[in-house]
């Protein structure tokens, strides 16, 4: 069964409630204001669509931070209706709460169009898909729509019990419709050679991914803090890298599978006595035992960007080093260019690479930069997502 499509849906004259993703970066002193602006902004289009199409009210719901159930103003979406009310040109009302008296009032007052519900993890209900919240939030809408890729692999009661309350009245979004198209192409017709780049901080994070993608793909470039325990599996030093016996043990089966010799490791790395300390040059395999590698190197840089010059098919997740340190940006940066100058159909997943692209000025040169992280992830390893499923059947 495929997903509503919002393009269809005729909306002139009704109430549309949607749910988006606007877990944006909020600065850290007062007043709070928003660094990465991204995800809102990729949510724009489908809500001008509505409004285009002539809603008579547009209720927005949102989750930000992980505020625990809990009313804390440190996760208030009042910057997030700001910046909604200049970028759209129309006034947002922030309600008080996501599910108090006022929101009923807010909505029949004739001169509100767009409101805004107080972050929905302010109540405990929502992370426990409560269903008395999912029916309270199905009340003040006609119609559905799910933009909140992101989050649509939470078994949420704004992402995933209201369905219930929308049977054939459910449509997704234009950015979850993009997020679903661009990863399916990874899963169904890869066009070969099919390279993923996977970076990061674990082994055992990321181990479903990594399955799946041996499977998938021809080459399979390892980076970040994600190497070491392959390197030590091998049999290589690593010196004081971040590394646990965990991970070495993961990494030693991953290359007993690997009978095709997909994975491939840095050869040279840029290392430091301490985390984010001065940067050495360390220009073999094995690290000394008294540094930790923190970056790859240029030797490694060259061999990953001349298997990306070949590829027609390509995945990203995970930086290569410890990217957000200028000193050891170099191999993230490297590859994030590499890619983004090839003609292959590429997608960055996961909140540090999609933060590695923006910085690298490359973000418009990848074919899709996902803004579901784990969701994204969870996407690849399953070909489904509970908040998908429950938008295309109800609950």
């Amino acid at each position: 069964m495929q997903l509503k499509d919002l393009k269809d849906a005729e909306l002139k004259g009704k109430k549309v409630i949607a749910r988006f993703d606007f877990n944006v970066p909020l600065s850290k002193t007062e007043p709070r204001t928003i660094t990465d602006t991204s995800r809102i902004d990729m949510a724009i289009p489908t809500i001008r669509m509505i409004l285009e199409k002539g809603a008579s009210k547009l209720i927005l719901i949102s989750h930000l931070g992980r505020p625990d159930g809990e009313v804390n103003p440190k996760y208030s979406l009042e910057p997030v209706a700001e910046y909604l009310a200049n970028k759209l040109g129309t006034d947002v009302i922030l309600s008080a709460s996501a599910i108090d008296n006022g929101v009923k009032n807010l909505l029949q007052l004739p001169e509100t169009k767009v409101v805004l519900l107080e972050n929905i993890r302010f109540i405990a209900g929502e992370e426990k898909n409560d269903q008395a919240l999912s029916e309270k939030l199905a009340s003040y809408g006609d119609i559905y729509v799910n933009d909140a890729f992101g989050a649509a692999h939470r078994k949420h009661a704004s992402v995933y019990g209201i369905n219930a309350f929308f049977k054939g009245r459910a449509y997704a979004g234009l950015l979850m419709k993009k997020e679903i198209d661009s990863l399916s192409t990874l899963l169904d017709k890869p066009a070969k050679p099919f390279v993923a780049v996977i970076g990061g901080a674990k082994v055992s994070d990321k181990i479903k991914t990594l399955e799946k993608m041996m499977v998938l793909v021809d080459t399979l470039l390892i980076g970040g803090a994600m190497a070491y325990p392959f390197l030590k599996a091998k049999g290589i030093e690593v010196g004081k890298s971040l590394c646990s016996d965990e991970d070495v043990s993961l990494a030693k089966q991953l290359l007993m599978q690997d009978k095709g010799g997909k994975i491939q490791l840095p050869k040279d790395h840029v290392a430091s006595l301490e985390f984010g300390g001065a940067p050495l040059p360390c220009p073999g395999t094995n690290i000394p035992s008294d540094q930790m590698g923190l970056d790859i190197g240029p030797l490694t840089i060259a061999a990953y960007s001349d298997h990306i010059k070949t590829a027609k098919t390509i995945f990203w997740n995970g930086p290569m080093g410890l990217f957000e340190n200028k000193d050891f940006s170099k191999g993230t940066m490297s590859i994030a260019h590499a890619i983004a100058e090839t003609k292959a159909f590429s997608v960055v997943g996961g909140g540090d690479s999609v933060a590695a692209v923006q910085q690298s000025g490359e973000a418009q040169n990848f074919s899709h930069v996902s803004t579901g992280g784990g969701a994204s992830l969870e996407y690849i390893e399953r070909g489904e997502l509970p908040g998908i499923q429950a938008l295309k059947y109800g609950v």
